[in-house]
């Protein structure tokens, strides 16, 4: 297999990194893209300030992948390093900093992030994301976050992927002031760099109602790295709509995931409007070839790598679906040859 096709190994954070590259493998897969921080701990490269400075470590680091024959396909750091509370923001933009000078140390062209969201105004101690921007306050908000917040914070972040010519590749997500293409577009052009792009992910585009194929032939050579991950949307969307804030917030005594600070993963809706499903379990076969023949259209040798969050299956079990469906439609992405 020459595409390079593995697993966003966060899933696999219950076991080192050599049982997770064991497991990659034995999917049939021959790639990892590796947490290094942000909303997660660096679980699977513990190293990564030594990484970051010594080419000794980074040898050692890359050695672990070469014994398993897997190949390190970027480095994931998702968070909100705008966040106005000093305590996430500063802590996920340092890790962000960090990204980027061990991906360079480890010979790796791509960090995974988000754009990160800002207050709304001054003083603010939480993110305002303006979905629907019909008044002049909401275009208040806008103004501020991307003139006073998003473009000189993401300047100085170019600046430095470029000085380690690592591009950097953003999640196009909701609650992100990037969360579409032309968000997308307008951080690449007001900061005025070759050097931010996309992470081409599909599941928070389906949700929105966007077309993954569509969106990756509109930013062309803007896409540097993809994720492998399906959205179903359910029969309730008809009566919640997509944008559905009926989660739960978990006590102290449940089993809870930290996003930074005294911020928390909320349940999901038990009748959600859409879920996060293994590949294949919203979209076919066929959707995801043509999918990948996008991808492959911009860059022959994009690394796409399966996000697995589908809770209804095990992380494995989770995973083995996915992989199926990626390989098949790997298979019929191919060109025919004669």
């Amino acid at each position: 297999m020459n595409k390079t096709l593995g697993v966003y190994t966060a899933v696999l954070h219950d076991r080192a990194l050599p049982e997770a590259l064991d497991a990659v493998a034995a999917l049939g897969l021959n790639a990892a893209e590796i947490n290094a921080g942000g909303f997660l701990p660096p679980v699977h490269i513990p190293s990564i300030d030594d990484i970051a400075a010594s080419e000794t470590a980074a040898q050692d680091y890359l050695g672990v992948f070469a014994d398993k024959g897997i190949r390190l396909a970027g480095l994931n750091v998702n968070g909100n390093p705008l966040h106005p509370n000093p305590i996430i923001g500063a802590a996920h933009s340092h890790d962000l900093r960090r990204a980027i000078k061990a991906a360079a140390a480890l010979g790796q062209k791509r960090v995974v992030t988000m754009s990160g969201l800002p207050g709304g105004e001054p003083g603010a101690t939480r993110p305002n994301w303006i979905v629907n921007a019909w008044n002049s306050g909401a275009l208040d908000v806008l103004d501020y976050q991307w003139d006073e917040i998003v473009v000189p914070f993401w300047k100085e972040i170019a600046a430095l992927a470029q000085e380690h010519d690592v591009k950097v590749a953003i999640e196009m997500h909701p609650q992100n002031v990037v969360f579409n293409p032309p968000t997308l577009l307008r951080l690449i052009e007001q900061v005025g760099t070759d050097y931010i792009g996309a992470e081409m992910d599909p599941s928070h585009l389906f949700w929105q109602w966007m077309d993954p194929i569509a969106a990756t032939d509109y930013l062309g050579d803007r896409v540097f790295h993809a994720a492998a991950k399906d959205v179903r949307i359910n029969e309730n969307a008809r009566i919640y709509g997509v944008l559905d804030e009926r989660f739960r917030r978990m006590g102290v005594d449940e089993a809870r995931t930290n996003l930074g600070g005294d911020e928390w993963v909320a349940e999901w809706p038990k009748d959600s409007a859409w879920d996060f499903v293994a590949l294949g379990r919203g979209h076919d076969t066929a959707f995801w070839a043509d999918f990948l023949r996008a991808l492959y259209r911009v860059d022959p040798d994009m690394a796409v790598n399966i996000e697995h969050e589908d809770v209804s299956l095990g992380r494995i079990e989770g995973l083995q679906v996915a992989a199926q469906v990626l390989l098949d439609a790997a298979a019929q992405a191919a060109p025919v040859t004669v």
